[in-house]
């Protein structure tokens, strides 16, 4: 049986759907309430690698999917998990409890994309300052605001934004 099937057995109410990606990943699309335990699950099936945590920002209809791409080394099996969240409340459960590298991964995912993930230990920015306005990958950062970062006097960032747009 392969993992996306027997996952579908495991929880037949939180995955919304099975399939493939377009070069033939599987793929399982599952709902957030239930992704860490899913993540789990999945751990147990021998997915104890997570390479990556991604998103994309679908504004037209008010959603961000949260993709989470897994390997099998054993089996040399890969496994693509995706979770769709309304952009207004971005928030999933961590799954830093399942996989260590997720402590990075979340906090990556955070900063960029605005999504809260409960239950991390210390979901903070990784990439900009803490006083970065906006997060990059979301559909509606303003990329024509400048930002610039300076140091304050206790070594601090300090974000300022250009005088002449009245900041």
């Amino acid at each position: 049986m392969s993992a996306p099937t027997d996952l579908q057995e495991r929880f037949p109410s939180a995955v919304l759907q099975v399939g493939a990606l377009d070069d033939g990943l599987p793929l399982l699309c599952v709902s957030p309430e239930a992704l860490a335990s899913i993540a789990a699950a999945a751990k147990e099936l021998g997915f104890d690698y997570l390479a990556c945590i991604t998103g994309v920002d679908y504004p037209s209809d008010d959603q961000i999917e949260v993709i989470y791409n897994l390997y099998n080394y054993h089996r040399r099996e890969a496994l693509v998990i995706k979770v769709r969240i309304p952009r207004g409340v971005a928030r999933l459960p961590s799954v830093s409890g399942v996989w260590r590298a997720a402590l990075f991964l979340e906090r990556e995912t955070y900063d960029l994309l605005g999504v809260h993930f409960e239950g991390h230990p210390e979901l903070k920015r990784i990439l900009l300052p803490e006083p970065w306005v906006g997060h990059p990958l979301r559909k509606d950062y303003d990329m024509n605001r400048q930002q610039f970062v300076s140091k304050g006097p206790q070594g601090e960032d300090i974000v300022s934004f250009d005088p002449q747009e009245g900041w």
